[in-house]
């Protein structure tokens, strides 16, 4: 305990006046009075007590948590203190700052970029409307390519008369097939007779053995037809459909090209000064651009006519063959003849009932 109270003594506060002495206090008579006083009475507090005492000391002690900071003199005012556990390091909440400012930033860029996309587009939507209506009503200007136009005429009006032979093709299909499962039911029917009618059983014979026959070929037909209308539905619904995709690009970049064409021959032919210099090389950058994509699917667009051109005359050239033939072999009863034409184009007939999953499947 007196080692405390020495230390206590010995840390407080010396003031110094102006000439670097050491000047005396009305606090400092009293706080050596004191140290007396607690000195005689440490000689009387025997030694038994002194451990008991040093326990007190240690537990009811100051906190360092709760120490504070005296900017004045001993004495002064508590608008000097300042509390240390206010004081945090300068880098403690650095990492989480930075982390919170690159968030912000990265959600800032990307909102700056889709503010940006959705100006672009309303621009170029802008102009390509009022190319739109300008050329609709005869007052602006349109890049035409007179020989690619009419190549594209040519395979629209293709296109629409394929897809009407495709409908009677199916629509023959349908017929015929059901044709087919009546001459079907109409063979069973006959056979059922002939067992039951012993005096008609040879003319009921006769007919269940040609409607059978019939059916048979019949079948044989579909598979022709089926075939048929199959390779007509791919030339027509994924080859030229493609094609048409490919022009339909083609036409929107050639809107495009227009309207910054006009455009720039607008301002170009408007006063020059700074800031109109600075939009004519901006027109100017995406007049090129525009230009380019617009050669490009021209481009495009030329290489897929020519080769859908060849390949509708390699496709249908097959087809229609295949379809006189199968036609003319079944009408004229020439069964050898139809199962050969299938033979020849390697037509593979499905079963009856080929259609149906087997009890494996359907578990």
């Amino acid at each position: 305990m007196t080692d405390s109270i020495m230390s206590k003594a010995a840390t407080m506060e010396i003031p110094i006046n102006s000439n670097g002495d050491t000047g005396t206090l009305p606090e400092d008579d009293g706080l050596e009075q004191a140290a007396k006083r607690q000195w005689s009475l440490g000689e009387k507090v025997g030694s038994s007590r002194g451990s008991r005492d040093l326990q007190q000391v240690m537990v009811s002690g100051p906190n360092l948590n709760e120490t504070s900071i005296v900017s004045g003199g001993y004495g002064g005012t508590a608008e000097g203190i300042i509390p240390t556990s206010s004081i945090t390091g300068p880098n403690m909440n650095h990492s989480s700052s930075s982390s919170s400012m690159t968030g912000e930033e990265a959600t800032k860029g990307v909102a700056v970029e889709k503010i940006e996309q959705v100006k672009k587009w309303g621009l170029n939507t802008y102009k390509c409307t009022k190319q739109m209506i300008s050329e609709r009503f005869g007052r602006g200007s349109r890049t035409v390519d007179l020989e690619l136009e009419a190549q594209i005429e040519v395979l629209r009006d293709t296109k629409r008369k394929y897809e009407s032979v495709l409908r009677l093709a199916r629509a023959l299909t349908n017929h015929f097939y059901n044709m087919v499962q009546t001459q079907h039911a109409l063979g069973d029917t006959f056979a059922d007779l002939s067992q039951k009618s012993p005096e008609l059983r040879d003319e009921f014979g006769y007919n269940a053995e040609t409607q059978k026959l019939l059916c048979k070929n019949g079948e044989t037909l579909l598979g022709a037809v089926n075939f048929f209308v199959s390779s007509i539905n791919t030339l027509v619904n994924k080859t030229m459909e493609d094609t048409l995709m490919t022009i339909k690009m083609y036409e929107n970049a050639r809107l495009e090209f227009d309207a910054y064409r006009t455009d720039l021959e607008e301002l170009s032919a408007g006063p020059r000064d700074a800031v109109t210099v600075a939009r004519i090389e901006t027109a100017q950058q995406q007049y090129q651009i525009q230009k380019d994509k617009y050669e490009r699917l021209r481009s495009d667009v030329t290489i897929k006519l020519k080769f859908l051109e060849e390949n509708k005359v390699k496709v249908m050239h097959k087809q229609l063959l295949l379809f006189h033939n199968a036609i003319s072999a079944y009408f004229a009863g020439n069964q050898q003849q139809l199962e050969q034409t299938l033979r020849q184009f390697n037509i593979k007939l499905r079963p009856p009932g080929a259609d149906k999953p087997s009890w494996l499947e359907e578990q």
